[in-house]
């Protein structure tokens, strides 16, 4: 599996300081990792779409799926920079077309991933974005969904990792490439 950039790139710390965390939301217990605040830095903002450029540009990646709805902020300009076509990975009933759909785990239930039918096709080398893998299950879902449509996921790429949930665990031998990891 493919490890985090680490710190010996420059512009990480600069990435990290700029990520709020807000104790007990959206529950006790809960230390949520807030990218807004990266959003608002102009510099920290760039230096995590550039890191991400800079890794696939020469990957012959034809297609970036963006999970709803931070994958959506991070997805598409990563998919101008490398000449790909950006997919959004929607949750149910957000999408106008047919639409085909895999279910996925949460802790108590089940929820859906979604995407066009025909948006992607067979052969076509993906990457899958997100801003955040915790668990692993949306990550999951997006990979089988677009494998059962004959894409090859070359790599997930996330800004941020709980590591504490192992989703990277859940990912298999699925490369996972992250920016910065939190415990």
């Amino acid at each position: 599996m493919e490890e985090s950039k680490g710190k010996e790139d420059p512009r990480i710390a600069g990435i990290s300081s700029s990520i709020r965390v807000i104790p007990d939301f959206p529950k006790p217990g809960i230390m949520f990792q807030d990218i807004t605040t990266l959003l608002l830095d102009p510099k920290a903002f760039k230096d995590t779409i550039d890191l991400f450029v800079e890794r696939y540009k020469d990957k012959k990646i034809s297609v970036v799926a963006g999970i709803e709805a931070r994958g959506f902020i991070f997805g598409p300009p990563i998919a101008l920079a490398i000449g790909a076509k950006f997919v959004p990975m929607r949750k149910p009933g957000k999408l106008p077309g047919k639409v085909i759909s895999e279910e996925y785990s949460l802790e108590y239930g089940t929820d859906k991933i979604e995407m066009h039918v025909g948006a992607v096709q067979d052969g076509e080398r993906a990457l899958v974005v997100d801003d955040l893998i915790a668990t692993g299950g949306t990550l999951c879902a997006a990979i089988r969904l677009l494998e059962r449509v004959g894409v090859t996921v070359v790599e997930c790429a996330c800004v941020i990792e709980l590591e504490e949930l192992k989703g990277r665990v859940k990912l298999g031998d699925k490369p996972l490439f992250v920016l910065i990891s939190s415990t």
